[in-house]
């Protein structure tokens, strides 16, 4: 059996999707094909996590929470960031007797901010991992995005507050000088809330963009909130449960475009699968689930996402399923893959479904599949066929599956 036919993804392809190439501008086509390949063919990825431009200033709220933290005391100091941990690598500069983490969700902010420190104070590590590397803690500087997630942010200032020593400081900043909700959380831990507002830049200056606060942590937290949940779904005719936490995609649910990937799969046995951008593990442990033969490969960039991918394989017993903290799209035994499932996301303009695409590409063996879902099939159909072969799309309740096949 060929790796054409081992694979039947999308049951009815639409015509319209074949013979894609011919409609293209050849604009279009340069311009995609100057992506792909920069003084021969690159990793697209590599280049992505690696390219180091000149120092970047922090964003406002963590350069606010930086300059309250300065007059703080702390020899043993966690930091989250907005960007590239600018406030990390500031006060493990000016304090070499502290110990500075800066703590990071995902390997691709995490593999920037090092890069950009080159060098690093000594006194200075970055961890890229699920939950805040454990404490005590005299300091904890967390700067917030507005419009961030709110539930992570509960759960990031509660673990900050969790993991100080009594008598440690919380500062937290946002780029809200009106907030209200950042307030209020803090507020309900029952700890004193000090406000630092922004300084004043007088009538002709800019306004304030930021506010901050400092929390100093007298007691142990009466109570701590579990914030994961665990998710029982489907696939085929068995029951299967994922765990989810806040910042993987998708909290407290299955996903629509995970399940529409498993209805549209079917594998033979002894497929060897990638799941890419896997999140909380639903569609790799749907297909693992499927044939003890299979062999499924689930990686992201987000350490809570392989932590939960894990927990999944654990819980469902399944042997034949390995997850992977992977930023770049490296995957054992790269060009052996016959099945790469994709759902990816929809910010960047499209740079990460780009990124996801070309993982595909170097992982499968010729002749392999690629599996996309998305709602904005667009960017694929226009770009799919100046590298791939028999591109494929078919609409199903909003969502779109696009099929492709790496050439021989």
């Amino acid at each position: 059996m060929t790796r054409a036919t081992r694979v039947t993804a999308i049951k009815k392809p639409l015509a319209e999707a074949r013979g894609l190439q011919d409609d293209l501008h050849a604009q279009s086509e340069a311009d995609f094909r100057g992506l792909m390949a920069v003084g021969g063919r690159r990793r697209m990825l590599a280049g992505m996590t690696h390219a180091v431009a000149d120092p970047l200033p922090a964003r406002p709220a963590e350069a606010h929470a930086l300059e309250v933290a300065r007059g703080l005391p702390g020899t043993r100091i966690v930091c989250t960031t907005s960007g590239r941990a600018q406030a990390a690598h500031a006060l493990a500069a000016e304090r070499p007797d502290a110990s500075v983490v800066a703590w990071f969700l995902d390997l691709h902010p995490c593999d920037a901010a090092r890069a950009s420190w080159s060098p690093p104070p000594p006194n200075l590590r970055a961890a890229c991992v699920a939950d805040m590397p454990p404490g005590p803690y005299d300091l904890a500087v967390v700067p917030l995005a507005k419009d961030g997630e709110a539930e992570l942010s509960r759960e990031i200032l509660q673990q900050a507050l969790v993991n100080l020593a009594i008598g440690g400081r919380l500062v937290a900043a946002i780029d809200n000088p009106h907030d209200k909700w950042l307030r209020e959380q803090l507020a309900e831990t029952g700890e004193t809330v000090r406000v630092r507002p922004a300084p004043e830049t007088g009538k002709s200056g800019p306004k304030p963009r930021t506010i901050a606060y400092v929390v100093e942590k007298t007691r142990e937290p009466a109570k701590v909130r579990d914030f994961s949940c665990e998710v029982v779904f489907r696939d085929r005719d068995r029951l299967l449960t994922a765990l989810t936490r806040p910042g993987v995609f998708a909290h407290r649910r299955i996903d629509p475009g995970a399940r529409h990937l498993l209805n549209a799969v079917d594998v033979a046995p002894e497929t060897r699968v990638l799941d890419i951008g896997c999140g909380s593990g639903c569609v790799a442990l749907g297909i693992g689930a499927r044939e003890s033969s299979l062999r499924v490969h689930a990686l992201d960039s987000s350490a809570r996402a392989v932590a939960c991918t894990q927990w999944g394989v654990e819980r469902n017993g399944l042997t034949n399923v390995t997850v992977a903290l992977e930023a770049e799209g490296r995957v054992p035994e790269p060009g052996t893959w016959d099945l790469a499932l994709a759902n990816p996301p929809y910010y960047s303009d499209f740079r990460l479904a780009e990124l996801f695409v070309e993982a595909a590409r170097l992982a499968l063996a010729p002749g392999g599949t690629l599996l996309v879902v998305t709602k904005q099939p667009t960017w694929y159909v226009e770009h799919l066929p100046q590298m791939w072969t028999n591109v494929a799309r078919e609409e199903v309740k909003g969502y779109h599956l696009i099929e492709a096949v790496r050439p021989g």
